[in-house]
């Protein structure tokens, strides 16, 4: 995070277009943020953009407005967020969700600084800087036909990758006493300290949702404390381990799925896949599995049993028994 606050403050005093990635709730906004506030362009407007939110039309009227008459229910004109962020920053956030269509009115935008109303042929100009961000990676939408090349260069001048909490576990106590003060001083209550207990467990937490599941839980705790200290009760069951851990959607794999690859690679017959989940389907699926949770949590046998729900000296076993060994360290 030092290299990211490093390259925040660096990037900021320049012009350059910023393409942030990294996974939901790891703060990519509040970089975005930063880097208009710490800009000469802080006087401006700063313009967020949610492109997942809105339909591929609603994004076009949105992004660059439209004039009267344009479509059914444009009765009047409107600017769009790329006009309206004139002289300060647009953020971009959710920027692979944008269709292939309307990839090619961003491009021109950053090319050409001008863009067209939607139902009007006079361009307009603007001067914005363009801050994107992506919890994908852009590289694997191109090669599905799903983001244009181009345009990925045009985002890409700076790349700041911002990593998942997990990888961060020292940050942990610090963000729990930065929640801990906001919502105290919110609600008006007196700020508990935090046991040495709770903050192993939160430290020890694989975090899928990251600092935003880590806010969410330092405020509910925050509000079912009746004491003055902050302990393990306080936290959800998966969190103290006593039930599994979901698994990022955009990492976990279906049962079909991995029957599938298992079928391919030749290790099952595709008719045992047909008469039930035998037992070597199960173990084989269950070695996957657990290979790929050991890879997420670096090898880490404590996080990666937290994760899967399981004990530590169970998954110490599977690991002797599937021959893991330190292959996912």
């Amino acid at each position: 995070m030092m290299e990211v606050f490093r390259l925040t403050r660096q990037v900021a005093a320049t012009g350059a277009t910023v393409l942030l990635t990294g996974e939901t709730g790891t703060g990519k906004e509040l970089i975005a943020r930063a880097i208009h506030e710490l800009s000469p362009r802080t006087s401006g407007p700063y313009i967020r953009v949610n492109c997942g939110a809105l339909s591929e039309n609603l994004l076009e009227s949105e992004l660059f407005g439209h004039v009267k008459g344009a479509f059914t229910s444009a009765i009047e004109n409107r600017t769009g967020r790329f006009e309206a962020a004139h002289g300060g920053t647009i953020f971009l956030d959710e920027i692979n969700s944008v269709s292939y269509k309307l990839q090619v009115k961003l491009l021109r935008v950053l090319q050409e600084h001008e863009l067209e109303r939607v139902g009007d042929t006079k361009s307009v100009q603007v001067d914005c800087r363009v801050v994107a961000a992506t919890n994908r990676n852009l590289l694997d939408e191109i090669d599905e036909g799903r983001f244009r090349e181009d345009l990925y260069y045009r985002l890409n001048v700076i790349p700041v990758d911002i990593p998942p909490l997990r990888e961060r576990a020292d940050d942990i106590p610090n963000l729990v006493m930065h929640f801990l003060e906001f919502y105290a001083r919110r609600d008006g209550t007196e700020l508990p300290k935090v046991s040495s207990e709770s903050i192993d467990l939160l430290r020890s937490y694989p975090w899928p949702g990251n600092v935003r599941e880590l806010q969410n839980y330092i405020e509910r705790a925050l509000i079912l404390c009746s004491g003055d200290i902050l302990t393990p009760e306080l936290f959800p069951p998966h969190v103290r381990g006593l039930s599994p851990v979901r698994i990022n959607r955009s990492k976990s794999r279906t049962l079909e799925s991995m029957c599938t690859d298992l079928v391919a690679q030749g290790l099952v017959e595709k008719a045992d896949t047909k008469s039930g989940l035998h037992e070597p389907i199960v173990s084989l699926v269950e070695r996957e599995l657990i290979a790929q949770v050991l890879k997420s949590c670096h090898g880490v046998q404590t996080r990666a049993a937290t994760r899967l729900g399981i004990n530590r000296n169970t998954l110490h076993k599977k690991i002797e028994e599937y021959e893991l060994g330190d292959d996912h360290a």
